[in-house]
């Protein structure tokens, strides 16, 4: 089964959260991870994007919405909120919604932030509204992961989170990739189980 890893990242962070999201999932025998990541969006004066990304992972489409068993979502923290490009490719999602694709498929979100108390647990629960619209059962992390109780930095019971610093200096610590992990590997997990159910 495969699980769809989308995000958008700017400077490097929610990227690096991806990668550690996927090796989570990657974990879990019978569960694959198809990383995608979205464009920025533009204002009409920018150049328009290439339609291959010039490095990183390929550009998410509809069909990789249709064909994933389970979604882990990732932005960056825009004050509070998930970033433009992100919400952007959401917003085009109506035949997704009125088809019920993704209606009971696990889903799970991530983000990352420059300041400690930077939006992080808004912004996770604004990436949650959507999947909520479109009938996504959303997974968090369960307080059962130590890692919640220890973090100096980024983790939430609503999903994986990271402090990047005032000048994105700071890269992911040990706690917060392990946090990433677990959050992939229980995407996974539930996916799976739910598939074997079905």
């Amino acid at each position: 089964m495969e699980i769809l890893v989308l995000y958008y990242s700017l400077h490097g962070h929610t990227e690096a959260m991806a990668r550690q999201v996927a090796r989570g999932i990657e974990s879990v025998a019978g569960a694959a991870a198809r990383v995608r990541t979205v464009p920025p969006v533009s204002d009409g004066r920018e150049v328009a994007a290439r339609a291959v990304p010039d490095s990183g992972p390929p550009w998410a489409t509809h069909e990789d919405l249709a064909e994933c068993g389970g979604l882990a979502l990732g932005s960056p923290t825009r004050f509070g909120n998930m970033a433009a490009a992100l919400k952007y490719f959401l917003d085009g999602t109506s035949a997704e919604w009125f088809s019920g694709v993704l209606a009971g498929k696990p889903a799970a979100v991530f983000t990352s932030a420059s300041t400690l108390h930077g939006g992080q647990e808004s912004t996770l629960l604004s990436m949650m509204l959507p999947l909520l619209h479109h009938g996504m059962l959303i997974t968090g992390l369960p307080f059962t992961e130590p890692g919640l109780i220890k973090t100096r930095g980024g983790g939430t019971p609503y999903g994986a989170s990271h402090h990047s610093g005032w000048k994105g200096d700071k890269p992911l610590d040990a706690t917060e990739a392990e946090l990433c992990r677990a959050l992939g590997a229980r995407l996974a997990g539930v996916a799976l189980r739910m598939a074997s159910r079905a």
